[in-house]
């Protein structure tokens, strides 16, 4: 049975419209005492005091609730997050989930993979973690976004660098065996339909790419190609109101093959794949 704090703070989050009023308090409480949500039991109703409350009204406003906990899980990890710094979202862990699987069928030894747009650093951290023989770079453009990510890739196996998704790692072109990217794929007239704590939080060159949100992934197809040896393979995520459109970027008469979009575990459209041609 819910504290009768945390049952209050659900309500205050539900008529705020939080998409998770429940989940959110008890992460909240959980942060607040030094508990995982699964100890809540041990925390006394008097133990809740201004904390609590003001981290409540903080995303009762709408900020992230991984701003206020400084923390954001994605697949098996733990990164650090705030302000300036997109929140890895659930949808993109079965983008990776994919990508592992098409890096660990591959006959590559040490398989070499680059993470455009990387942000938190979270696809390439997971992806370093997962194929633990793989060579991971990464590269973000936005100084807030690269600080994060230079935190949570510290120790790990990630080459990160700071600049330009569309001219990084020339070093490497032809070598790499996978891809991935989750860019900015926003249309600028969605903007009023974003949610506050994307909208209001999360850096705006993470989210919006041109009047149809397609402008950075069209440049990434290029670079993809740049970097991919014959046979490689891009990942790219998109809106699941662009499946149909991001195949038709990575065309046959542009050196592609096997374009294809893939379902989230919604069954919405959500990333597209494409392998370089071989000769």
């Amino acid at each position: 049975m819910l504290l009768a704090e945390v049952a209050q703070a659900t309500q205050r989050l539900a008529d705020a419209d939080v998409a998770s009023p429940r989940f959110d308090a008890e992460e909240l409480a959980a942060y607040v005492h030094g508990v995982k949500r699964g100890e809540l039991h041990r925390v006394a109703d008097a133990d809740f005091d201004a904390r609590y409350w003001e981290a409540v009204a903080r995303r009762e406003a709408r900020e992230p609730l991984q701003h206020i906990t400084g923390r954001a899980f994605f697949r098996y990890l733990e990164l650090q997050v705030g302000p300036g710094v997109f929140v890895p979202r659930p949808e993109t862990e079965s983008v990776v989930g994919w990508a592992i699987d098409a890096v660990r069928a591959m006959d590559a030894a040490e398989p070499l993979i680059v993470d455009l747009c990387t942000g938190s650093g979270a696809i390439a951290l997971a992806l370093a973690q997962e194929v633990p023989r793989s060579r991971v770079y990464a590269v973000e453009l936005d100084a807030a976004a690269y600080g994060w990510a230079c935190k949570n890739v510290e120790g790990s196996r990630v080459t990160l660098r700071h600049g330009d998704a569309l001219h990084a790692f020339r070093e490497l072109d032809g070598q790499v065996d996978l891809v991935i990217a989750n860019p900015p794929y926003i249309p600028l007239t969605e903007w009023e339909y974003v949610t506050p704590e994307a909208r209001d939080h999360d850096p705006e060159l993470a989210l919006f790419s041109g009047e149809d949100g397609l402008d950075t992934i069209r440049g990434l197809e290029r670079a993809a190609h740049r970097l991919l040896r014959p046979g490689g393979v891009v990942v790219v995520e998109h809106a699941d109101t662009q499946g149909g459109q991001v195949p038709w970027i990575f065309a046959d008469d542009r050196g592609w093959a096997d374009a294809a979009d893939h379902p989230d575990l919604n069954n919405r459209p959500r990333f597209a794949t494409a392998r370089r041609e071989v000769p």
